[in-house]
């Protein structure tokens, strides 16, 4: 039983919300929309898991001294300033929770992703390597493309931004959609399986 009722769930559930996208009729609406509010309340609990996980860990590597421990009271202390300056003074803008956000976190979140900036570069430099007629390929594309996307492009040949804006377009946009379609297909896959009871690595590896 406690393997086959979250089995059970998790198929009647399912099955109704693929329903619910092919039939936009009672009583299978009113079920579906009723679902999406009971996931939108279960995914704002589990906001408090989140929180009550995070300060379990830090807490715990506090405690035992692991690895980079030091950082762990940064983060406690920070998860509780920003939550009660949110719970005393709100929300809003020119309070305490809006002064610390966009003083504090918008610059940390772009000091992180300009050091992303130098992996890409090290990545690049790696990736076009002239070993083989992909690579070749790959860097004589990269630089047409960052070529157009520069004045000095338009000055050398004029149809430079025009075959930059076609490449980024239409090989570029195919190579995007292919990888869309296959995410996709990855999700109803995954889905399916979870809803058929194949998949059961969400009930914690039970077999």
């Amino acid at each position: 039983m406690r393997l086959f009722l979250p089995l059970l769930v998790t198929f009647l559930c399912g099955i109704l919300m693929i329903l619910h996208f092919f039939v936009p009729h009672r009583p299978i609406s009113t079920l579906g929309d009723g679902l999406t509010e009971w996931y939108m309340i279960v995914a704002s609990a589990a906001i408090f898991l989140g929180s009550a996980n995070l300060i379990q860990v830090h807490v715990h590597r506090i405690s035992t001294k692991a690895r980079n421990w030091q950082y762990s009271p940064v983060v406690l202390g920070g998860f509780a300033a920003m939550m009660v300056a949110g719970l005393v003074w709100g929300l809003e803008e020119n309070r305490p929770f809006d002064y610390m956000f966009q003083n504090m976190v918008v610059p940390m979140g772009a000091t992180m992703f300009s050091l992303l900036a130098f992996f890409v570069a090290s990545a690049a430099f790696r990736a076009f390597r002239a070993s083989n007629w992909r690579a070749t390929l790959l860097l004589t594309s990269a630089f047409i493309v960052m070529l157009g996307r520069v004045p000095l492009g338009g000055l050398i040949w004029k149809r430079i931004p025009e075959i930059s804006e076609w490449m980024m377009q239409v090989p570029n946009m195919a190579g995007q959609r292919a990888v869309m379609i296959g995410a996709a297909l990855g999700v109803v896959s995954t889905s399916l399986r979870m809803i058929f009871g194949i998949e059961r690595s969400y009930l914690g590896g039970t077999d």
